[in-house]
Parts: C-alpha cells; sequence; structure tokens
C-alpha cells in the first residue's frame, strides 16, 4: 500500500464532495449473501469510460458512462498509481452506520493482480486490515478527507479490507475506488 494523506487540497476536496453529492444518482443495490437478498449498507453509483460489467456478491453491476471530471480524475490518479483506469466505484457513506464489511477486490474482471486506487472525502473513517483467510485485524488506517491510498498488486491476494460503523461519525463521506476492469 502506499498512502498519500493530503493528495488533494481541502478546497478541491470540499468542492469535489459537494459536487459528488449533488450531481451523482445514488443507488442503494441489494446483494446476495449466503442466499438471501439484502440492501447494502451504503449507497454506490458505478461509472467508467464505457459500459463495463462487474460482477460481486451475486450481482452484476454495469456502469454508466462518466462525466469529463472523473474521467480526468481517474486519468491523474492512474498516473500516480501506474495504471490506466477505466472505471470508479463510488460509495457514500451517509454516516457512521454505513460501512463495508471484510473483502478483497479480487474478481476475476479486475484480473490476476489489481491495483485499486481510493480517495476518500468527506468524514475521517477507519480502514481496517485482516490478512486473508485470518479472522484478527491487524491494521488500521484512518483515511482523511482528500487522501489517496493505494493497494497495489498482490494485495488483494493476501489482504483482506473493511470500513466497520462508527457511531460517532454523523458526517457524509465518499470513497471513488478507481480500478481497471480487463474482459474475462
Amino acid at each position: 500500500m502506499e498512502y498519500f494523506p493530503q493528495w488533494m487540497d481541502r478546497r478541491e476536496s470540499n468542492a469535489l464532495l459537494a459536487r459528488l453529492q449533488s450531481d451523482i444518482d445514488w443507488q442503494q443495490p441489494s446483494i446476495t449473501l449466503y442466499g438471501k437478498s439484502h440492501p447494502i449498507p451504503r449507497l454506490q453509483a458505478w461509472m467508467g469510460d464505457e459500459p463495463h460489467t462487474y460482477r460481486y456478491s451475486g450481482t452484476d453491476f454495469t456502469s454508466e458512462i462518466w462525466p469529463d471530471y472523473l474521467a480526468s480524475l481517474a486519468e491523474h490518479v492512474g498516473g500516480i498509481a501506474g495504471v490506466e483506469f477505466n472505471s470508479v466505484l463510488l460509495n457514500l457513506y451517509r454516516n457512521g452506520q454505513d460501512s463495508m464489511g471484510w473483502h478483497s477486490d479480487d474478481e476475476p474482471e479486475l484480473g490476476a493482480a489489481p491495483v485499486i486506487a481510493s480517495l476518500s472525502l468527506g468524514a475521517e473513517r477507519d480502514f481496517t486490515l485482516r490478512r486473508s483467510g485470518t479472522t484478527r485485524q491487524a491494521h488500521s488506517l484512518l483515511l482523511q478527507h482528500g487522501s489517496l491510498l493505494i493497494m497495489k498488486a498482490g494485495m488483494q491476494s493476501r489482504w483482506q479490507h473493511a470500513l466497520p460503523r462508527r457511531a460517532r461519525v454523523t458526517e457524509p463521506r465518499i470513497n471513488l475506488t478507481f480500478r481497471r476492469i480487463t474482459a474475462v
């Protein structure tokens, strides 16, 4: 991993957060876990340079075409990560009750050793890590407003990550996870 705590300055971060809150058609899709359908505990949107299909938790998602400002941001982030990103999964955590459980971004559409770049905006939240195959948290990193986290090739096969609930968090957080979808 590589972490840039103040990758985007506060003014830019605030402006992008406000724009995403108003411009994006946020959805709350359902996923299938253990044979039952559940609404995910956050809102999300899936965008890319063309309609990409991405499957996780038993559900297929097809991306909308991203606006120019997100395409430009993907290009800029990709230059730092060394990857030509062609899609972004946007998550809106409305407050500390919204979360993301333990997982690895290891779907076949992402290739054998994906690189994922994660831009955080809004409320600071804990990003927790554990080794794949274990149940004990190994690390925690507080993701700051305007920070960029790059999960490098190989991380998804060796680690799981989560964004746990935090009762004291009352403000929203938007996370943009830039990815490269490959043909399967």
